[in-house]
């Protein structure tokens, strides 16, 4: 099924489907348990747009590559171009908030890190990042001040609040802005809290952001 970006109530969203923007060690526990260097500058890497997946359709892992981790995210859809641009600036762009997993090849990335190779064959493959519907940016007044969650076969794997981040969500839009433009139809993730973890086919996940809830299953 080819991706749609859609609202709450299943309508398809007047913009393109673009690229996809992914900050990496933007919340500290998330680096603490994984053992990473605090970066002084955002981590940038991409997907695209194949990596986009409804959350309604079900999460395929890649066969034979190894553990496939979660990672669930604040999600941002921008509206219009945005380039060289400060932080003002960058909040007037966003045309809604989602919930998205960034799917992640651990051991392949691990391998490539060790290497100083890129990541982008752990971390962009097809599928690799489900997204739930888009929230008007009204049903998120507070978008730096939002709870994160993600139960996994009920269990609670990932908490945590947008306030945590080390780079705020509009600042690491401009920083972005600066090496290269976000154009209509992209997103931006922007990082995830600790509790990452390994899916298994058969796994039932329920992403939460802010009250809502989205429900996405493995195969």
């Amino acid at each position: 099924m080819t991706y749609q970006h859609r609202d709450l109530a299943g309508g398809p969203l007047n913009l393109p489907v673009g690229k996809v923007v992914c900050v990496g060690r933007n919340y500290l526990e998330h680096i603490r348990e994984l053992n990473n260097a605090v970066p002084e500058a955002p981590i940038l890497f991409m997907k695209p747009a194949t990596a986009l997946v409804g959350l309604d359709q079900p999460i395929q892992l890649p066969q034979g590559r190894g553990e496939c981790q979660h990672e669930i995210e604040l999600a941002v859809l921008i509206g219009r171009e945005l380039r060289q641009a400060d932080a003002a600036t960058a909040r007037q762009v966003v045309a809604g908030y989602g919930v998205a997993l960034d799917l992640t090849l651990r051991d392949l990335q691990n391998e490539l890190k060790k290497k100083g190779h890129p990541w982008e064959i752990a971390k962009a493959f097809d599928g690799s990042c489900p997204l739930s519907p888009v929230l008007p940016p009204e049903a998120l007044p507070d978008p730096q001040n939002s709870e994160l969650a993600l139960r996994v076969n009920g269990a609670l794997r990932q908490q945590g609040n947008t306030r945590m981040m080390r780079v705020g969500i509009f600042e690491l839009m401009a920083y972005i802005s600066t090496h290269f433009t976000l154009r209509p139809g992209d997103v931006v993730l922007t990082g995830t809290p600790a509790g990452v973890g390994p899916l298994r086919s058969g796994d039932v996940l329920v992403l939460s952001l802010a009250g809502h809830d989205f429900t996405a299953r493995v195969v």
